[in-house]
């Protein structure tokens, strides 16, 4: 039974509220007091919209495109993948200048990436991945594996945990080639320790990959003090870059010189509008782009790095900390003497931003819901994903969407 009232719970939420010191970012997002939503819960699959963005897209539509049209290419946009990047880079990634661009999605991103990666490693035959990676990120693998002739080393993953050491120690060797890991689990949550992972994997003289879409912005990185090799992520969830905003690609810089991905494109050229004959990759990250650049779709991101600058990751972190904290404390409280598993890890320091709880009925919870206005997201076999994004998502959210879900099992 639960063991606190309603009234105390939410009075409790607002308190926490009352104290939170990145209270007021919330008022920055576009929807932030809409009356048809109760609770967002989902902003690890779909971050919202910044006011400033709402701006920006206009602005650009009517004074950039529709001003400077086709000369936008000379003064600003041929640069702005690399430029984002950087900005990027510095803000959320831990990683210095020139290692960084933003284009193309994630699943293709990976699959440039992992193919060059791959290309450093001439002789070895295995990829080590885990079976409870996303599922682009395992289609990607799997095809690549299949396409080149090479064995797919699965690791077995705990799905209320994650990869760790002891995993990795168990089937790396010296026949792998490349190590992809998901930073933060998409289902658990769980937070892999990225430096061991990177000492492991560069003792057996292969190399990292890392995914990091369910870290950035919500979890603090530092890919070049990690040694992290390559990265992808996208910049659509805490990132709120919109829907299909695309991804971005990290190569570190001793790689870059003899990084050859496989989708040539007249943009990763070097001199591209020479429009010369025979493909001469451009020098540094510049040769991760193929063709021409999303540049409305990059412009949303701008915004919310700009106030990750601001915040700082420290602070982002403890946020999203407290926040999943105080998630799990209602779970425990309201939904656990229901029948609610807690399937992610609970020590926060082995925790990204979102945490999943399981039930036999949440396949069809969730869609009660989100008629209701309250939006988590559900993951099978039967888990329902509470994404908690550090600068939109209040206490009092997360108090609502929880005990929204205790009357939908209890009714």
């Amino acid at each position: 039974m639960m063991t606190t009232s309603t009234g105390a719970l939410t009075t409790r939420a607002e308190q926490l509220d009352a104290a939170d010191p990145l209270r007021a970012y919330r008022d920055l997002f576009v929807g932030a007091d809409d009356p048809g939503v109760v609770a967002y819960l989902d902003g690890n699959s779909l971050g919202r919209p910044t006011q400033a963005s709402a701006e920006r897209i206009n602005s650009f539509v009517t004074r950039s495109w529709g001003g400077r049209l086709i000369r936008g290419w000379d003064e600003e946009w041929y640069d702005l993948p690399i430029t984002i990047g950087d900005t990027l880079a510095r803000a959320t990634l831990g990683a210095a200048a020139g290692q960084t661009t933003i284009g193309d999605s994630t699943t293709v991103l990976l699959y440039k990436l992992a193919r060059g990666a791959l290309a450093l490693r001439p002789g070895r035959s295995e990829i080590v991945v885990d079976r409870d990676n996303f599922p682009t990120d395992r289609y990607v693998l799997e095809s690549i594996a299949g396409e080149l002739g090479l064995i797919l080393r699965w690791i077995e993953s705990d799905r209320r945990g994650g990869v760790g050491t002891g995993d990795l120690n168990a089937v790396v060797s010296d026949r792998t080639a490349l190590v992809v890991l998901s930073h933060v689990a998409y289902r658990s949550g769980y937070l892999v320790d990225a430096a061991a992972a990177a000492r492991v994997t560069h003792n057996a003289g292969a190399l990292l990959l890392l995914d990091l879409c369910h870290s950035v912005g919500s979890v603090p990185l530092e890919l070049d003090a990690w040694g992290v090799d390559l990265a992808v992520g996208c910049t659509y969830k805490y990132l709120n870059g919109g829907p299909g905003s695309p991804a971005f690609a990290y190569v570190r810089a001793e790689h870059q010189q003899d990084f050859v991905q496989p989708i040539w494109g007249w943009m990763g050229r070097d001199n591209p509008f020479a429009m010369a004959q025979g493909y001469e990759p451009a020098p540094g990250i510049r040769r991760v782009i193929s063709g021409t650049p999303s540049i409305l779709g990059m412009l949303a991101l701008q915004d919310t790095l700009a106030l990750l600058d601001e915040v700082g990751m420290e602070a982002v972190r403890a946020k999203s900390i407290a926040l999943t904290e105080y998630a799990l404390d209602l779970v425990r409280d309201v939904l656990v003497p229901l029948g609610v598993e807690i399937g992610s890890p609970e020590n926060a320091a082995e925790r990204g931003g979102h945490v999943i709880i399981d039930h036999p009925q949440f396949e069809t919870v969730v869609e009660r819901l989100w008629q209701k206005g309250v939006i988590p997201d559900f993951r099978a076999p039967q888990g329902l994903r509470l994404g908690l994004s550090p600068l939109s998502t209040s206490f009092r959210e997360v108090c609502a969407g929880i005990l929204a879900i205790r009357d939908e099992l209890t009714d």
